[in-house]
C-alpha cells in the first residue's frame, strides 16, 4: 500500500505530520499546489439542502467545506462534507470522476478543503447526499484533527485552540451565534429608542469611571503611562453634557484583577446613559431588555444556568441592599447610627472588612451582603440603594445621605449589571474623587483617580441622567447555560504553554 493512502489511525503524530506534508510536496511539483487556489463559486449550503430537499432534488449544485470523514467502498467513496451551516453526505465514484481524479481523492486527508460539483439525491437508506462528478482539492489540511471518536474535549486546550474547538464541536458555534445575535438584539433594542452609538477611547490618561485595578502602558511618541479603560463611563456621561441626551458604547473593557469562571482580564459591556431619567428608568429599561432578549433568541423565559432554573420573565424583585442584609441576615442597618454600631452588626455574622477598607456604616452594609447575601441570590434580583462609600459617581439618596440611587442586577449569585442615577454635582463629586484618591494613596489600588476634566464638564451642567453598565458576557453565560466565562469568550485570556 502506497504511504498516500495509509490509515492514519495505524500512525503516530510525527508520521501522520511528516506524510501530510510529503503529499503536499508531490502536489507542488505536479503543478497542483492547492494554496494557489483564489475561489470557489458556491451555489447552496448544507442546510439549504437538507431544510428544502424537494426543491433541490436532482439539481446540479456546488458546495465547498471541509473533509470530516471518508468511508472506502473500493470503487465509490462516501464522505462528510462540513460547511458553516452543518453537515451533507458526498457520494463519489471512480465512474464519475475517473481513474486520475479517483486516486488523486482517495489520498485527500481528512481536515483538508475541498469544493465539489454534482447532484442532489436521497440514498437507499435515505440520507440525503450529493452525487460528486467533479472535486478539487482548494486547501490542504497538514496537521490532523483530533480523534473522531473522543474528539476535542480538554478545556485548555480548546480555549487555545478555538478554531479546532469550532471545527469539532458543532456546539460550540450555537454558544457564539447567540453571542451574535444578543449584541444585535442589544443595538437594535436601544437604536429603537433613540440611543446613538459612539466610540470612546481605549488608552486613558487616568484610570475611572469603575473600581479596578488598570493595565498600564508607555506611549512612546508622548513618553508618557497611559491606562487600559476599566469603563466606558466618564467618557460617556461627557457626552451627554454636551448634549447627547441618549447614548451608548458596545466595547472592550480591560481590568488587571484575579481570574476565575466569571472574570477575563478583558470583556465586553455595553454601558448606556439617558438623559433626564433615573435609576428606575434603568431598571425598567435592564428587565425589559434581558426578558425580551431571552424571548427573542430562545423562545421561552425560562433557562437552565449554574444547575438552576431561572424564571427570566418581567418582574424581577427588587430589594434594597439593607433590606436584602435584614431579609437573609437578621440584621437592621437602617437602625444602625454609628460605624461602631455597624461593627457589632457585622462581627455578629463573622464579617470583617479588608484592611484599606474604612470603618464606615456604609462599608460594613456592602460587606455584609457580598460576603454573605449575594451568594443567596439566584432568581433575577435588582439590589438598590448602595452605600455613597462604595458608589463614588452615584447621585445621593434624598432620604438618606448615606445611600445613592443605585443598583445592580444579581442572577445565579452573579452581577449582570449596574446602575445608578448619575451623579450631577460637580462640588460633591469634586469631594469623592478627592476622598478616592486619598484611598489610592493609602494603598487602594482600585479606588478612582482625581479627574479634573471630567469635574469640569460637569461643572459645565450634566442633566438628571439615568446610567447602566451591562455585562455581555455574563448576559451570554446565563442565556446559554455556560458556567464559565471562557465558554463564552472566542480567544480567552490564557498563560502561555511554555
Amino acid at each position: 500500500m502506497s504511504k498516500d493512502n495509509i490509515p492514519e489511525e495505524t500512525l503516530d503524530l510525527t508520521e501522520i505530520l511528516r506524510v501530510r506534508r510529503e503529499k503536499l510536496e508531490k502536489l507542488r511539483a505536479a503543478g497542483r499546489d492547492p494554496f494557489i487556489k483564489t475561489r470557489f463559486e458556491r451555489t447552496a449550503k448544507s442546510a439549504e439542502i437538507k431544510e428544502a430537499f424537494e426543491e433541490w432534488e436532482n439539481k446540479d449544485v456546488k458546495l465547498c467545506g471541509r473533509l470530516m470523514s471518508k468511508r472506502d467502498m473500493g470503487k465509490a467513496f462516501f464522505a462528510d462534507l462540513m460547511d458553516e451551516r452543518g453537515r451533507i453526505q458526498l457520494y463519489v465514484r471512480i465512474d464519475d470522476l475517473g481513474e486520475e481524479a479517483f486516486g488523486e481523492f482517495k489520498k485527500w486527508d481528512i481536515g483538508d478543503i475541498v469544493g465539489v460539483e454534482g447532484f442532489v439525491f436521497r440514498t437507499r437508506r435515505g440520507e440525503i447526499s450529493v452525487h460528486v462528478k467533479s472535486v478539487v482539492l482548494l486547501s490542504k489540511s497538514l496537521l490532523p484533527l483530533p480523534e473522531k471518536f473522543h474528539g476535542l474535549t480538554d478545556t485548555e486546550t480548546r480555549f487555545r485552540q478555538r478554531y479546532v474547538d469550532l471545527i469539532v464541536n458543532p456546539e460550540v458555534r450555537r454558544i457564539f451565534e447567540i453571542r451574535s445575535r444578543f449584541i444585535k438584539y442589544i443595538r437594535d433594542f436601544l437604536d429603537a429608542r433613540g440611543y446613538m452609538e459612539v466610540e470612546t477611547p481605549v488608552l486613558n490618561t487616568i484610570s475611572g469611571g469603575a473600581a479596578a485595578r488598570p493595565f498600564m502602558t508607555h506611549h512612546n511618541a508622548l513618553n508618557m503611562e497611559m491606562y487600559l479603560r476599566i469603563a466606558t463611563e466618564l467618557h460617556l456621561k461627557r457626552l451627554v453634557v454636551g448634549g447627547i441626551e441618549r447614548v451608548y458604547e458596545i466595547g472592550r473593557i480591560f481590568r488587571n484583577e484575579g481570574m476565575d469562571t466569571r472574570h477575563n482580564p478583558e470583556f465586553t459591556t455595553v454601558e448606556l446613559y439617558q438623559a433626564y431619567a433615573d435609576f428606575n428608568d434603568m431598571m425598567d429599561l435592564f428587565e425589559t431588555l434581558l426578558s425580551g432578549a431571552a424571548k427573542e433568541l430562545l423562545g421561552t423565559y425560562e433557562v437552565s444556568w449554574q444547575g438552576e432554573t431561572i424564571d427570566l420573565s418581567p418582574g424581577f424583585e427588587r430589594l434594597t441592599m439593607a433590606g436584602a442584609v435584614k431579609k437573609y441576615l437578621g440584621l437592621d442597618f437602617m437602625a444602625a447610627e454609628t460605624d461602631e454600631q455597624a461593627e457589632k452588626l457585622a462581627a455578629s455574622v463573622g464579617v470583617e472588612l479588608p484592611k484599606e477598607k474604612e470603618r464606615t456604616w456604609g462599608n460594613y452594609l456592602y460587606e455584609c451582603f457580598d460576603q454573605r447575601v449575594e451568594e443567596k441570590l439566584v432568581q433575577p434580583t435588582f439590589i438598590t440603594m448602595h452605600p455613597v462609600d462604595v458608589s463614588p459617581l452615584a447621585k445621593r439618596s434624598p432620604t438618606d445621605e448615606r445611600l445613592t440611587e443605585r443598583f445592580e442586577l444579581f442572577i445565579c449569585r452573579s452581577e449582570m449589571g449596574n446602575a445608578f442615577s448619575e451623579l450631577n454635582d460637580p462640588i460633591d463629586q469634586l469631594e469623592r474623587f478627592r476622598k478616592q484618591a486619598e484611598l489610592r494613596a493609602k494603598g487602594d489600588s482600585e479606588a478612582n483617580m482625581m479627574d479634573d476634566d471630567f469635574i469640569t464638564a460637569l461643572e459645565y451642567g450634566l442633566p438628571p441622567t439615568g446610567g447602566l453598565g451591562i455585562g455581555i458576557d455574563r448576559c451570554v453565560m446565563l442565556l446559554t447555560g455556560n458556567d464559565s466565562i471562557r465558554e463564552v469568550i472566542l480567544f480567552p485570556t490564557m498563560k502561555p504553554i511554555d
